[in-house]
């Protein structure tokens, strides 16, 4: 879900500590991001590299993609989130690091995804990372992305038993501000997904997909 601290409540880090391997099952099968992690298979050759960005557990973004063939690297600011996708998935790298200390290769990768990375974050620092990870998007790469939209700043709600600060933007602003970064958009939707659990509450999902020209 996060990377960073918000301006109130636990950091990503320790929100992320504390939930473990639990996000693994009541985020499992969510089916925009399922399809997502296949658009961005379908769309590199063998051997392409990849940054996951906010990796969590490796599953099911950073698996998918070891299995595919792809060079994974996956980052995440939580140190038990590491661990886990270490154990999970070795056949790919995982470094603990907030999206706004890494630095890409030389060259840049074939396709990052941000699967809810950036919602503990406070508006200005959303619109840096996405520029931000844009940039990283070598000639004819691809980006895949899922937030919870909404013009938002600031609200404090409790998510999975913890007091959380979020932030997001609407639609509208991530397709303006990858657009500004170069990225040509092939495809977004919002639909509602239900995370598994008695308490847990339908909420919407923003997919985007898009493409660094060649």
């Amino acid at each position: 879900m996060s990377q960073a601290p918000g301006p109130g409540g636990a950091s990503a880090a320790e929100v992320f500590d504390a939930v473990g391997a639990r996000y693994e099952e009541v985020f499992a099968g969510v089916p925009g991001q399922l399809a997502a992690v296949d658009w961005v298979a379908r769309s590199l050759a063998p051997g392409a590299r990849v940054l996951d960005v906010g990796s969590g557990t490796g599953r099911p973004t950073a698996e998918a993609l070891v299995d595919a063939g792809f060079d994974v690297t996956g980052i995440d600011v939580s140190a038990e989130m590491v661990r886990l996708a270490r154990e999970r998935v070795p056949g790919a790298r995982f470094e603990q690091v907030d999206v706004r200390d890494h630095h890409a290769p030389p060259g840049g990768y074939d396709a990052v995804c941000a699967f809810f990375p950036l919602l503990m974050m406070d508006q200005p620092e959303i619109v840096e990372s996405l520029a931000r990870m844009a940039s990283w998007i070598a000639p004819g790469g691809v980006f895949a992305m899922a937030t919870v939209p909404g013009d938002i700043r600031g609200v404090d709600i409790v998510w999975m038993g913890h007091e959380v600060t979020v932030s997001s933007l609407s639609p509208e602003d991530h397709l303006r501000i990858l657009r500004e970064a170069g990225l040509e958009v092939v495809h977004h939707h919002t639909d509602l997904f239900r995370p598994h659990g008695r308490e847990a509450e339908p909420e919407p999902h923003f997919y985007l997909h898009a493409r660094r020209p060649a």
